[in-house]
Order: C-alpha cells, then sequence, then structure tokens
C-alpha cells in the first residue's frame, strides 16, 4: 500500500523534480566541463535573486561559450557582463562577471580546471572560490550528488523547509526512502522549488491527494 509520504514524493518528482542543472541545459557527468558549469550555476543561484533568472543567466553564459573555466578566464569582463544581461541577471552583474573571472583563474591554477580534484574535500574547499559561500556549497553538492554518490543525500536547510511545506520528513535518510537513489537529486530540487514556492507547494499537495 503507498504511504501518503510516498504518494507526496510522487507527486514532488511529477509536478517540479527538474534539477537546476537540467533546467541550465547542463548534462551532468563528473567530468571537469559539467562540473564547472554547476559550480558557475551554484554561484549564480545563491545570490538574492529568483531561481529563474539565475538559471537563464547561466544558459546565456554557456551558450556564449563560456563552459570551462579556460573559456571563462578568457572572455573579457564585459563579455561576461554582457551574457548575463542576457539572462536578465542585472542586479549583480558587474560584480558577478569580476568574481567569475577570478574564479575561473583560481580553478585553472591551482586544480588545474579540475574541481574532481576537490572532490574529497569539497564542502570545504569550494569556498575558496570568489561568490561561493555556505549557500553555493549547498547548492552545488545538491546537484552534484548524482555524480558525487558519498554526498547522497545531500538534505540542507532550504531542502528540510520544503519538506516541512508539502508534509514530507526532514531528515535525509527518510526522504531518500521514499524514492529511487538516482532521484534523490530531483526530490531535492523538487523541495527547495516548493520551499520557495507557496502556490507550487500546494499544487504538489493537491496532486499527491487527486
Amino acid at each position: 500500500m503507498t504511504t501518503r509520504t510516498e504518494r507526496t514524493a510522487r507527486a514532488l518528482l511529477e509536478r517540479c523534480g527538474q534539477t537546476y542543472a537540467a533546467q541550465a541545459g547542463i548534462r551532468l557527468r563528473d567530468t571537469p566541463a559539467p562540473l564547472y558549469q554547476t559550480l558557475v550555476l551554484a554561484h549564480l543561484l545563491s545570490a538574492r535573486i529568483k531561481a529563474d533568472v539565475a538559471v537563464a543567466a547561466a544558459r546565456a553564459l554557456f551558450d556564449a561559450g563560456m563552459r570551462t573555466p579556460r573559456a571563462m578566464a578568457d572572455a573579457s569582463w564585459q563579455r561576461r557582463v554582457d551574457a548575463l544581461g542576457v539572462g536578465h541577471y542585472r542586479r549583480y552583474d558587474e560584480r558577478t562577471a569580476t568574481q567569475l573571472g577570478d574564479a575561473a583563474e583560481l580553478l585553472l591554477d591551482r586544480h588545474g580546471g579540475d574541481l574532481r580534484r576537490l572532490r574529497a574535500e569539497a564542502p570545504g574547499r569550494l569556498r575558496e572560490f570568489p561568490g561561493i559561500g555556505p549557500t553555493g556549497v549547498d547548492i552545488f553538492l545538491r546537484e552534484a550528488q548524482a555524480v558525487w554518490p558519498e554526498y547522497a543525500p545531500y538534505v540542507d536547510g532550504r531542502t528540510k523547509e520544503g519538506a516541512s511545506r508539502v508534509g514530507l520528513p526532514r531528515s535525509a535518510k527518510a526522504l531518500s526512502r521514499l524514492v529511487r537513489r538516482g532521484d534523490v537529486p530531483r526530490l531535492t530540487a523538487g523541495l527547495v522549488r516548493v520551499s520557495l514556492d507557496k502556490g507550487l507547494a500546494r499544487d504538489v499537495t493537491e496532486l499527491a491527494h487527486a
């Protein structure tokens, strides 16, 4: 017999279970380029700006060719600003353009452009990069748990807020038991989405009880 929490988890995956990486067009694998793109996305999402705007800005940067740390570092500051503007990421565009360039240079100089070198120490070492604070680390690891399974299930404060909003348990272990292992990143992304949107949370609850 399917429990209420299982129905809610399924409804969440159906209604809003797309990861932010997938929304940004990132084909996430444990290789340097998509991991770097996920870091850029985490940087943009961690600002006080709508998630859809941050995702659009990430797509604009990638569409402009800035998919690797080398390409980001080689791009001019104005080119980064312009790409962020295409994504309507205007409130923080100038500072963010600088930070993205500095972070790319740092990744190249210290780690050969490969975030896998930080994998074992990711929670602490990711904060070396300009623009990546605790929130950015959480966002990155929520997405990267799909390819770095030692961090799964990655459930942070924002995820727990979403769980409470739709009546799901807040513990990482209990949440991970509600879905298949490969769906945990989608579940956590959906929980983040409902934490940010009360209307979406109502939709999920109604779908679960339909």
